[in-house]
């Protein structure tokens, strides 16, 4: 009782995908009503009619004609429109996104992630977006967390991660990403190795196995001391590298950003 009370009051979700979200058997209209009939006090007349207004905020057209529709009858786009609504009814204080825009295709992606931002700043909630996608992220974060294993690894400005990056899994991410001011012909570098299991993590830094400068460190360090998240650079920069600071923004601007 105490995380329902929690969950859509507090804390709202946007799902990664929303048709296995929304239950099939329930029209959309009714699921949002469900969410703000549970955490408000009013009839389900009155719950019904904010639906509506939510279903219409979030840019469904038709939004009285669509309330007792299906979520089969909905487009991907729209259906990921009725989860923002859903989640942002009880105008939660933190909005959890998670991979919100993967099966879109590039248009609807960015109306979904513009609509996000605005109900953003109008609720005034915070959001934490959980993606694979560092264009989604320099478009729409303030902050990042780079996570690895399980860890943070690096944290900092979005501006930061872009253009002062400290920690070798965020280069290679980088270094991995297509870019469209690159020759066609040019090949990305992947990041060698495959991410390791969480069941069975390395010892030391989450990353050394598959890391190209372990051997900028004195000894076996990397392979057996856990590094801890230290401040980096500039000012609340945070990175969890045993390299030192100086000698990882060395790196970077000699070895990593040139190739960029």
């Amino acid at each position: 009782d105490e995380v329902r009370e929690l969950r859509g009051s507090e804390m709202g979700m946007i799902f990664q995908d929303p048709l296995s979200s929304l239950h099939p058997f329930y029209s959309v209209g009714a699921q949002i009503s469900e969410a703000y009939l549970v955490h408000t006090k009013v009839s389900k007349k009155d719950a019904k009619a904010e639906a509506i207004r939510m279903l219409e905020k979030v840019g469904i057209p038709n939004a009285p004609g669509r309330y007792n529709d299906y979520p089969h009858q909905f487009s991907g786009g729209m259906r990921q429109r009725a989860m923002i609504a859903m989640a942002l009814i009880c105008k939660p204080r933190l909005l959890i996104a998670d991979e919100p825009t993967t099966a879109l295709d590039v248009t609807v992606q960015a109306q979904i992630l513009e609509l996000i931002k605005e109900l953003h700043d109008e609720l005034n909630s915070a959001v934490i977006l959980i993606t694979h996608d560092l264009g989604v992220v320099a478009e729409t974060c303030d902050k990042v967390l780079v996570m690895y294993g399980g860890q943070c690894v690096e944290k900092g400005r979005v501006d930061e991660l872009f253009y002062e990056p400290e920690m070798p899994y965020t280069w290679g991410l980088l270094r991995s990403m297509p870019r469209m001011d690159r020759d066609r012909q040019t090949r990305l570098t992947p990041i060698p190795g495959s991410p390791p299991s969480l069941i069975n993590v390395p010892s030391g830094c989450v990353f050394n196995t598959r890391c190209p400068f372990t051997d900028r460190v004195d000894g076996d360090k990397c392979r057996t001391e856990h590094p801890n998240l230290e401040l980096g650079v500039t000012p609340g920069h945070a990175v969890r590298c045993h390299i030192p600071a100086a000698q990882r923004q060395e790196i970077w601007l000699t070895e990593i950003s040139p190739s960029l």
